[in-house]
């Protein structure tokens, strides 16, 4: 089997890593058959690899089906994987064939154009932008893994939630008092930031 990491299928290497440590234990625990690394290592990365075909203007179905099969390569290829810190771009690659390939699928069954994706790109052609997005949005992930429950609920709460939540209902739900919330949010914020200057991304 040709590894995915060969000359023909090489995926960029990212300008940072993602956390290189934790996916190097991993990926070494996968491969020796831990079910419990395998169910991390899908959670670690699924946002990053549905949100692609999200962006490319798949719908939730199709995107769903997409994730399915990368998933599905991951576990069929990952043995070939030469170096962990490549992880997130192979799978970054992976999912954008994958998404090309199905464009063509659906402009070879002839559906309707306005029910199609945006055009497909040439798979070794993936937008610097779009890499750049997509490690930055991974980073973040990874960031906010690091914090205790608390701070995760809290920042999720007041940067990830549409429309924002008010203050006193943050606190309330985090059973804290209005008057602290500013101060643990700080803290959390600063303990991110330390994250993300770890792996690169402050």
């Amino acid at each position: 089997m040709k590894s995915p990491l060969s000359s023909e299928h090489a995926a960029p290497t990212p300008a940072r890593s993602f956390d290189f440590e934790d996916d190097a234990r991993l990926v070494k625990e996968c491969l020796r058959g831990e079910q419990a690394a395998w169910s991390e290592l899908l959670w670690k990365y699924k946002n990053l690899i549905f949100s692609i075909p999200i962006k490319r203007g798949f719908s939730h179905d199709d995107a769903a089906d997409i994730f399915q099969s990368v998933c599905l390569d991951l576990v069929n290829e990952l043995s070939n994987l030469r170096e962990p810190r490549a992880l997130a771009a192979w799978l970054i690659r992976i999912t954008h064939n994958k998404c090309s390939h199905s464009m063509k699928d659906k402009r070879r069954f002839g559906e309707p154009e306005e029910n199609r994706p945006e055009p497909a790109l040439p798979a070794e052609a993936i937008p610097e932008n779009l890499l750049r997005e997509l490690e930055k949005e991974q980073a973040l992930r990874t960031g906010l893994r690091a914090l205790n429950p608390r701070c995760q609920r809290l920042v999720q709460m007041l940067f990830f939630e549409t429309p924002p939540r008010p203050y006193q209902e943050i606190a309330k739900s985090l059973t804290l008092a209005t008057g602290s919330l500013g101060f643990i949010r700080a803290r959390c914020l600063e303990k991110l930031r330390e994250k993300l200057e770890e792996i690169g991304f402050a």
